[in-house]
């Protein structure tokens, strides 16, 4: 089914919010040199994008919302936005997945869609490093590793525990962020005065 020129106007507004939180925060925390900047924008970007679905609950909507978002992202000023733009549009690719197949937006289906999203951000160097910047996807590895090692305190050489821990972190952060999105979206129904399309009781 279409969207209305009204749903895709507030797809947009949400779409821009998205790209303007990668704009000027994944800016700063790039500068900061912060560890998982990737996961603390891809979990607001996620929660942005997932209330804009509770207002227009419509398949293709959250893919909308990344393209609005990923658009933006060239605005950025200096260093490489292609990963980032990758990252934007894989993270709506996997919300939009996760929700068309779970049907009806409720909580259970916000809050894996931002598990995965979440986890996403880990799994895309293996295969945005190898094809834009030439790396081996062994030294993306070894990369995976000592982040995990220097964030978690964990031996690199345990690397069974050393990867479920971090795939574990993702899952709860994103699950958290989704969960999040859902009450977000129904406070904000709410407040403009737009129960009667709130999503329907978790």
């Amino acid at each position: 089914m279409k969207h209305t020129t009204r749903e895709l106007a507030i797809l947009a507004v949400f779409g821009t919010l998205w790209g303007l939180v990668e704009i000027s925060l994944g800016s700063f925390l790039k500068t900061l040199n912060i560890q998982m900047s990737g996961v603390i924008l891809a979990a607001i970007g996620l929660t942005v994008a997932l209330t804009g679905r509770a207002f227009v609950p419509r398949k293709g909507s959250t893919l909308f919302v990344g393209v609005i978002a990923m658009l933006l992202k060239l605005f950025s000023l200096g260093g490489v936005i292609l990963g980032p733009m990758i990252g934007i549009i894989t993270e709506a690719i996997v919300a939009e997945i996760v929700l068309t197949a779970l049907g009806q937006p409720r909580r259970l289906s916000f809050t894996l869609a931002g598990a995965l999203g979440v986890l996403w951000v880990r799994a895309q160097p293996f295969f945005t490093v190898p094809i834009f910047f030439g790396r081996t996807i062994y030294t993306v590895w070894l990369d995976l590793l000592d982040n995990g090692s220097r964030l978690l305190g964990l031996d690199p050489n345990a690397w069974v525990w050393l990867v479920a821990a971090m795939v574990a972190l993702y899952l709860v952060i994103g699950a958290f962020f989704g969960w999040l999105s859902w009450d977000i979206a129904r406070q904000l129904q709410t407040r403009l005065g737009r129960q009667q399309t709130a999503p329907a009781k978790s």
